[in-house]
């Protein structure tokens, strides 16, 4: 569903945000990427989706792609579900307008992250995590075969984002290929088959989540000390679930 062949990217062919990079992603796999800010996390995804160039390498993609930004502000008072509608245009003829199974798919992929009752609400008055869960319902309602997504979860409280990991985990299930970038490993760990850690440049690692996200890699690409522990009901998926977690009241890793 989607390959990415070598690919870098430079502001002005020196300094690399990420080089590289080379993966190939199978119907319904989901793949994280993680690293800290300034890294290149959104500018690969950027380039994934085709609205960055990259200097070097090249991107495939099997079949239309659903793009979330971390962030968003519509300068018009659009209600929640115009907001999802828009994700119908692909379906519509030029000019014209949504039919009934348009307003359905709307409807359910609203419903889908919890907002139906917000359906009517003007946008620009949502908080931001409901903002941000408007925009991953209108990437749903394009019915797009690969989903990228940039933090998806970073504007959410705890029982969002844990509906929103199981919502993407279910997308994949159902055949959809996702892209994530998060600042979370234990996000990676409980819905990623593949993780990307880029620490600047050349410094690109790439492999199952499970293998990838160890504590000295995570600790090693943040500066903090990580520790990793396993969940009760460790049976999960196949695998023992794991989580990563961090002590602020240490001193940063140098």
């Amino acid at each position: 569903m989607l390959e990415i062949d070598r690919l870098g990217f430079s502001h002005d062919g020196r300094r690399w945000l990420f080089r590289g990079v080379s993966h190939r992603l199978g119907r319904g796999e989901v793949l994280t990427v993680l690293g800290p800010n300034g890294r290149g996390k959104t500018t690969l995804l950027r380039c994934l989706v085709g609205l960055d160039r990259p200097t070097e390498g090249c991107v495939r993609v099997d079949g239309p792609t659903g793009y979330v930004p971390q962030s968003h502000r519509s300068a018009f008072a659009y209600t929640a579900l115009d907001m999802v509608l828009m994700g119908r245009a692909r379906w519509l003829r030029p000019m014209a307008a949504p039919r009934r199974r348009d307003y359905e798919h709307a409807r359910a992929a609203l419903a889908r992250v919890g907002l139906l009752a917000f359906a009517e609400r003007d946008y620009p008055t949502l908080s931001g995590g409901e903002r941000q869960l408007v925009l991953i319902a209108r990437a749903m309602a394009a019915e797009s075969p690969v989903l990228v997504l940039d933090e998806p979860a970073s504007a959410l409280d705890l029982r969002n984002q844990g509906r929103i990991l199981h919502l993407l985990r279910g997308l994949a299930d159902e055949g959809c290929t996702i892209v994530l970038t998060t600042h979370h490993p234990d996000h990676a760990l409980e819905i990623a088959d593949t993780a990307i850690l880029l620490g600047g440049g050349a410094d690109v690692r790439i492999g199952p989540a499970e293998s990838v996200l160890t504590d000295a890699a995570v600790s090693a690409l943040y500066g903090v000390r990580a520790y990793s522990l396993t969940l009760d009901g460790a049976e999960h998926a196949g695998r023992v679930r794991r989580t990563i977690v961090t002590r602020y009241d240490q001193e940063p890793c140098p």
